[in-house]
């Protein structure tokens, strides 16, 4: 079996047509089709089954498509080993995060690694923890800071706790609520919000206090993911939301941002990282690990 044998199989699965993947390869159909036909000649099974709605990996093709995952990935990995025993201080690691903790702890987290290292190199994906969760199970990204979903979906994966995240009302510092000291859930039901979609995170731990209390959802003036945006409408003063607090600790840096005297009910939750079991990280990986570890110790502390 040739290597890119393995990557054109790879490439195949990815576009989902033969025609696709030769179109990225820079190379012709019947090169990739010989490239497949080598494949399932060398193992002695079907590697790809055709529906009408493209090419898709058989059993066996998935099987093969994971070892392939884990060669190439070894192989990254060893080409940055070497590139850090040139420079220690040098390299580059691929990160996943959702969207808060990337604005947040992973921002400050890159900027003291930047200073300390400077010749270290990031790349950053954002998005939901399900997609993430693939992106690393597919050693797209090296290591997650994600908020912990319970138990993992694939066996692969294994979750480090950093430091638990509770939830709370915020307003920009000229909002007049950040004047009042006495303030119920209630008082702020006809108030400008700006949220994150209700099937979020957030919008579940608000819907738990608006039942408590037998009130109706919010009606969301804005309906956002974006923390900077919802950063940017509270500093006008008119708007309020929940944000971690995690995250005001870090953004604060940036605007005026105020929390209001409401307690949000179970509203606490583990923030960690994710990486992939039993996988050597390279020392550039290992580099941020310990830079995280040691800026989440103070949050981590009991309160």
């Amino acid at each position: 079996m040739k290597l890119q044998d393995l990557h054109v199989l790879m490439t195949v699965v990815q576009a989902g047509s033969m025609g696709k993947a030769a179109l990225m390869l820079n190379t012709t159909q019947p090169n990739v089709s010989r490239s497949i036909a080598e494949l399932e000649h060398a193992f002695g099974v079907r590697l790809l089954d055709r529906h009408r709605r493209g090419i898709e990996p058989t059993e066996c093709g998935r099987a093969l498509l994971d070892c392939g995952a884990a060669a190439f990935d070894e192989l990254r990995r060893g080409v940055k080993s070497i590139e850090f025993l040139a420079d220690p201080t040098a390299g580059e690691v691929r990160i996943g995060s959702t969207a808060f903790l990337a604005a947040s702890f992973v921002s400050a987290l890159v900027d003291l690694l930047s200073r300390r290292h400077p010749r270290i190199r990031f790349q950053l994906v954002t998005g939901y923890i399900e997609t993430l969760h693939r992106e690393l199970s597919d050693r797209k990204v090296d290591l997650l800071f994600v908020r912990s979903g319970g138990s993992m979906t694939d066996e692969r994966l294994q979750f480090e706790f950093l430091f638990e995240d509770r939830y709370v009302v915020a307003a920009g510092a000229k909002n007049p609520w950040t004047r009042r000291r006495n303030i119920q859930l209630p008082d702020l039901a006809e108030e400008r919000w700006v949220l994150p979609p209700r099937e979020s995170v957030i919008g579940s731990i608000l819907t738990q206090a608006c039942l408590a209390r037998g009130l109706a959802y919010p009606q969301a003036t804005v309906v956002t993911d974006s923390p900077h945006m919802r950063v940017s409408l509270l500093e006008t003063g008119r708007f309020i939301t929940v944000f971690p607090a995690s995250a005001l600790k870090f953004l604060a840096r940036e605007a005026a941002l105020k929390v209001l005297p409401i307690e949000l009910p179970a509203a606490r939750r583990p923030n960690g990282m994710v990486t992939i079991k039993d996988r050597a990280v390279s020392p550039v990986v290992r580099l941020v690990i310990d830079s995280a570890r040691e800026l989440a110790k103070p949050m981590a502390k009991p309160k």
